[in-house]
């Protein structure tokens, strides 16, 4: 292999590297700070974070990012050995980069119709990713000598020259030892839900078939709102930002709702916050920044961060004001005209409100499984997770 080759490979490599290393980075604070926003996230179709957190951002349950820095390291290592003239494996070095860039290639074609044809998002860290190992299997290529087949032959001679070679073993022994240290340190992804669904105790027989007789005689509400093709249990939500049983349905729904593909169980938030400013029906409400919160929701659809975001608000509910809130909708969600669009999302929020209204709503949260209330009205709280997840199966049986 060339110089020039072997030159343009380092550097393509080290590129990748770079766009390896700090997609590592990201996705380790993605995992560790819910508050967490990333510099690359521009916007909901121009964001590195939802690649990152997408069920392609690991493969075999190591992220992806980290096996780049890997793969590129090892690149290095071969540009490095094609260098040195008294190495018994440089005149192979080319053929082995190829074979690992035929590897890459192959991978990277993957992700890259997975992240622009399937979650409809461009990763610029990615694209950079992507863009190094193309070039280092064209690169790599044109310098190739050694045939392919007589590859595995060769590949196994060099590896006992490895052995016999001090400084060869060294790095060697490096590279394995760093690459399981830095999978086996990286936070583990949870899958959707995982976590949340272990804490639920499942109902006995005896307290199923309770529910089922207590669940055929509740009241039926027609409630306005549309449910998704396809959806056989809708769940909808009044709540308020600021209210302490609010974040205790938030966490309770939280445990069960992720159990369940969102094609078939639907959640609905609306809003129905205890202050005047946007709730007509609660004129003396002193949650004084209760609307900001809800408005501040709304501004973030299409974000990517909705969710976050209304996670942070109930996790943050004691400390709310206009100004927090404002901080936390740019922090998270990248919402930069906030006061702008203020006025816009308040009228939403009052939408929603109205609704409330209109259905006699007189506490929060007040909740709906199916058009049946199952918290809201006088001293009637939501029911714990594991009857939640009983009604929701009840529900699924008879749609069947």
């Amino acid at each position: 292999m060339s110089p020039r080759r072997r030159a343009l490979i380092a550097a393509f490599a080290l590129l990748g590297l770079g766009a390896s290393s700090y997609s590592t980075y990201v996705h380790h604070n993605l995992l560790t700070d819910p508050a967490y926003a990333s510099a690359c996230d521009v916007t909901a179709t121009v964001s590195c974070s939802q690649a990152y957190e997408s069920r392609y951002g690991s493969f075999l349950g190591v992220p992806v990012a980290l096996e780049g820095m890997i793969y590129f390291v090892v690149v290095l290592i071969l540009a490095g050995i094609a260098g040195r003239p008294a190495s018994t494996a440089r005149e192979h070095a080319a053929s082995y980069i190829f074979a690992l860039a035929t590897v890459g290639l192959g991978f990277t074609l993957y992700l890259a119709w997975a992240l622009y044809f399937v979650l409809h998002v461009f990763c610029i860290l990615c694209a950079i990713s992507y863009v190094s190992v193309i070039a280092i299997f064209i690169v790599s290529g044109g310098g190739t000598t050694t045939a392919m087949t007589t590859l595995p032959r060769r590949a196994l001679r060099d590896l006992r020259s490895l052995v016999t070679s001090p400084m060869a073993l060294i790095v060697a022994l490096v590279l394995i030892g760093g690459s399981a240290a830095a999978i086996a340190v990286f936070p583990k992804e949870v899958p959707p839900g995982a976590e949340e669904q272990a804490g639920i105790p499942p109902l006995t027989s005896q307290q199923r078939a309770d529910l089922e007789v207590w669940w055929k005689v509740q009241p039926k509400v027609d409630l306005p709102i549309p449910m998704g093709p396809g959806v056989k249990v809708q769940i909808v939500t009044f709540s308020d930002y600021q209210c302490p049983a609010c974040r205790a349905a938030h966490d309770t729904l939280g445990r069960v709702v992720p159990k369940y593909d969102r094609s078939i169980v639907e959640f609905v938030l609306k809003h129905f916050p205890l202050e005047g400013e946007c709730n007509p029906f609660v004129p003396g409400g002193s949650h004084t920044a209760a609307c900001e919160a809800a408005a501040a929701y709304v501004m973030a659809r299409g974000t990517g961060f909705q969710q976050k975001l209304d996670d942070w608000l109930f996790a943050n509910q004691t400390t709310l004001t206009r100004d927090v809130v404002r901080k936390a909708a740019q922090d998270i969600a990248g919402i930069s005209d906030f006061d702008a669009r203020y006025a816009g999302a308040l009228k939403e929020v009052r939408t929603d409100a109205n609704l409330g209204g209109q259905l006699n709503v007189q506490s929060t949260p007040t909740v709906y499984l199916n058009g049946r209330m199952i918290a809201g009205g006088k001293d009637q709280g939501l029911p714990p997770a594991q009857y939640i997840d009983g009604l929701i199966e009840i529900e699924l049986k008879r749609a069947k």
